[in-house]
């Protein structure tokens, strides 16, 4: 076999006047095929002829650009003559060499193509397995934090796809850490104050995305856009490398947001975003940007248009109009198939149970949140009243006043002493209301976990959180298992609570005192576990979480810790971690109970422009 010249004709009838030496022509046509697969990280498209030899396929890319024939070694053979031309205008304003992946979707849903079109099997490669197969040793500068392999893994693979996608949907599991892989992506295309990235956020999380990233990312500059104090043009934005909003903040000021490009706007809890029809999903597609990332552990909730929702918002068009798409891909089983062959390459989707090799055994999360505006005025009136009633045990009293208060604004204690109002009375207050940024954020751990058919324990000081909690989430999560343990709870009935509760086949969530249930149950069922209260006794905390977390338990457990930024339960939490890392039983706590308290009612919830 010998090599052909590189200059020959494109054209098989100029070939046919001068054949090549060591080559037979045929003259019998082959079909013609559109390739498109993977090179050096890009996505091309490639002219091939194809023929179907004993019952096998075989495939020959043309010779060159342009060229109507292809070489098998041994005969050149010709495709249609007008197979270039044609390919041409099925790429359109496309470039062959280096193709967007909405190009890549777009060819392989052309109805009844001229040429047909095929993709080799990495391109729609499920980018799960696309991840796992990179290095996880890429050094990210400025990352203050050390990642577990998968994370790296994930952070490379959205920095390589999203250059020729524009867009990617990170729906990794609650508790993966889907924060700190976005921060080390910023911090490896940081940014800039002229053209700085946009996250938008439920009100409960502006203040964990502050705390992350100044903890994570350090060198990277931070604006909250938000309150009356709020930027008022497009260049007070341009203050900071990156912009914290929350969804209604951003619909209310659409016109300041979308008169800028923005290097990357990311939406977490993206699911607020499922239905295009809505406001706020319009509003956000409208802002200018050269990157999108929604962020959910849930890209499905209800229908397959929840799907179309987040994607055409990460690219837009990649799945054609959506009555189009509506249409196409009515909600069943095999159009979700075909829906995930052609979305699974940008949406990163992974379990705990996937990654369960990487973590550890118990995985603990903070999630510090914002009381918001008001709240944050009513929690300041609730202690400068009670210092005013107790003039002499005002310092206990509010302590134990603000912790109701942290628990839910409809709490009060006749004594204030929070850790002994296991029955504090509920008053629903006018102004303040049901579904607070820690209901909020309890709902949104607990919907996840339901839709994965997990089990979850909540633990709670004061009895009537349980209450409020499933009144709120009536209206809210899917059906699921409910019962609660606390000091009312008859001993002889606890542990038939606790049976029944790990039986049920499904969701389930069990709400208990720490005090009435932070011992002697055995509750491995449970593969989460949320603090929703915080304890000045840290031991209160580390048994309670030890229910789940204990011999017997064979899946990772996840602790989260849920608390308000800057009142009284940050000192909590602060103490709690203190007494952690002394690591030493002998040393009492009380050695700070002076400063703890006398923080506790210094420390004040940030207002907005503060």
């Amino acid at each position: 076999m010998t090599d052909l010249p590189k200059e020959l004709p494109a054209d098989f009838r100029q070939l046919v006047l001068h054949p090549p030496i060591g080559r037979a022509l045929s003259h019998r046509l082959v079909e013609a095929e559109i390739r498109l697969r993977r090179e050096a990280g890009r996505f091309v498209a490639v002219l091939a002829g194809t023929r179907t030899v004993r019952g096998e396929k075989a495939i020959w890319d043309v010779s060159g650009r342009g060229h109507n024939w292809i070489d098998d070694g041994s005969v050149i053979r010709p495709i249609p003559r007008d197979a270039p031309h044609i390919m041409e205008r099925m790429l359109g304003d496309a470039d062959a060499e280096d193709l967007a992946f909405a190009d890549v979707i777009r060819l392989l849903r052309i109805d009844n193509p001229h040429i047909p079109v095929s993709a080799d099997a990495d391109v729609l490669q499920p980018a799960r397995r696309a991840a796992a197969e990179l290095s996880e040793k890429v050094p990210i500068a400025g990352l203050n934090a050390v990642l577990f392999r998968y994370q790296a893994q994930g952070v490379e693979w959205m920095g390589r796809t999203i250059r020729h996608t524009g867009g990617i949907v990170l729906a990794d599991e609650m508790g993966l850490g889907k924060t700190i892989q976005v921060i080390a992506l910023l911090l490896g295309d940081k940014p800039t104050n002229d053209e700085p990235a946009l996250i938008i956020c439920p009100t409960s999380l502006i203040a964990n995305w502050r705390t992350e990233v100044l903890k994570f990312g350090p060198e990277l500059s931070v604006l909250i856009h938000r309150g009356p104090h709020r930027a008022g043009t497009t260049r007070g934005l341009q203050r900071a490398q990156i912009v914290l909003a929350t969804y209604d903040t951003v619909v209310n000021d659409i016109a300041i947001f979308s008169g800028m490009a923005w290097s990357w706007v990311i939406c977490d809890e993206a699911q607020a975003l499922k239905n295009p029809d809505s406001g706020r999903r319009k509003a956000i597609a409208a802002i200018p940007r050269r990157r999108t990332i929604p962020m959910t552990g849930t890209p499905v909730e209800t229908s397959l248009l929840n799907l179309w929702s987040l994607v055409d918002l990460a690219i837009p068009g990649l799945l054609g109009k959506q009555a189009s798409f509506e249409s196409e891909f009515p909600d069943s089983e095999a159009s979700a198939r075909q829906v995930a062959r052609l979305t699974d390459p940008i949406i990163l989707c992974r379990k705990v149970r996937d990654v369960a090799a990487d973590l550890p055994e118990r995985i603990d999360i903070d999630v510090p949140l914002d009381l918001g505006e008001e709240l944050s005025k009513a929690y300041d009136a609730v202690l400068a009243d009670t210092l005013q009633k107790y003039p002499v045990a005002g310092a206990l009293v509010a302590t134990g006043q603000l912790q109701l208060f942290c628990a839910h604004p409809w709490l009060q204690g006749s004594d204030g002493k929070a850790d002994s109002n296991d029955d504090a009375s509920c008053f629903r207050t006018p102004g303040l209301p049901l579904v607070t940024p820690k209901i909020e954020r309890t709902l949104a751990i607990l919907d996840e976990a339901f839709r994965c058919g997990q089990k979850v324990l909540v633990f709670a000081i004061f009895n009537r959180c349980g209450d409020l909690i499933r009144e709120a989430a009536a209206d809210h999560l899917p059906a699921a298992f409910w019962d609660t343990i606390n000091g009312s709870t008859p001993q002889k009935d606890r542990q038939a609570i606790v049976n029944a509760f790990s039986a049920h086949q499904g969701p389930a969530c069990l709400v208990l005192n720490p005090k009435a249930a932070g011992a002697g149950l055995n509750i491995t069922a449970a593969t989460i576990v949320i603090h929703y209260t915080q304890a000045w006794n840290p031991a209160l905390e580390a048994q309670a979480s030890a229910r789940a977390h204990r011999r017997g338990q064979n899946d990772k457990v996840r602790v989260y810790r849920l608390f308000y930024e800057n009142t009284v339960e940050r000192v909590m939490v602060e103490r709690a971690a203190w007494r952690r890392e002394m690591g030493n039983e002998a040393v009492p706590v009380s050695t700070r109970d002076a400063d703890d308290l006398r923080r506790a009612l210094t420390i004040r919830p940030e207002r907005d422009g503060e």
